[in-house]
């Protein structure tokens, strides 16, 4: 199987607290549309009025717990992914969150010692095959639990609609 996108990430650290919920990640009054480039321009628009503006490909954003609470619209990690963050990292995200993030191929890592030691603008690496997050920054290294070998293909392939458009046609049918 073919890797369409990279599981190694750099750039930017964007900072937030617990509980940021899906209308702080994308107000509901955008959700007449899907279009990913759209959501973008609205992401985190009301907990940080500078993100969409700055945010630039390859960031990253660290939060507390239970990030991405509240509905369950995927708009949430596909307004995130289009803005061009590379991967969450939180002390806990909310399970529908985790899914969705998972499906439209949004990496994030649950690693609470990386959220504590990581501040707005620091430069950040990851390493998601390994689980390892550098703070190049500080020069101090965090591990997360890699993801599986199954996951890391769904991230790869672009989500789980084109994974498994790719193992149908590979004939490889279910994972």
């Amino acid at each position: 199987m073919k890797e369409q996108h990279r599981i190694r990430y750099q750039g930017r650290a964007w900072t937030y607290g617990d509980d940021i919920n899906t209308d702080l990640i994308i107000p509901a009054r955008y959700l007449y549309t899907s279009d990913p480039e759209e959501l973008a321009q609205h992401a985190m628009e009301d907990l940080d009025g500078r993100f969409a503006g700055e945010v630039v490909p390859g960031d990253v954003i660290t939060a507390g717990d239970n990030f991405g609470c509240g509905s369950s619209r995927e708009h949430a990690p596909v307004a995130l992914r289009a803005a061009g963050v590379s991967c969450v990292i939180a002390r806990s995200f909310a399970r529908i969150f985790y899914r969705n993030a998972i499906n439209v191929a949004l990496p994030i890592l649950e690693c609470p010692e990386a959220v504590d030691g990581i501040t707005t603008g620091d430069t950040v690496e990851i390493d998601a095959e390994r689980g390892l997050i550098s703070n190049i920054s500080s020069g101090d290294v965090y591990e997360a639990t890699p993801f599986p070998r199954f996951l890391r293909g769904i991230l790869s392939a672009g989500g789980l609609i084109p994974y498994a458009r790719m193992r149908h046609a590979a004939g490889q049918g279910e994972t």
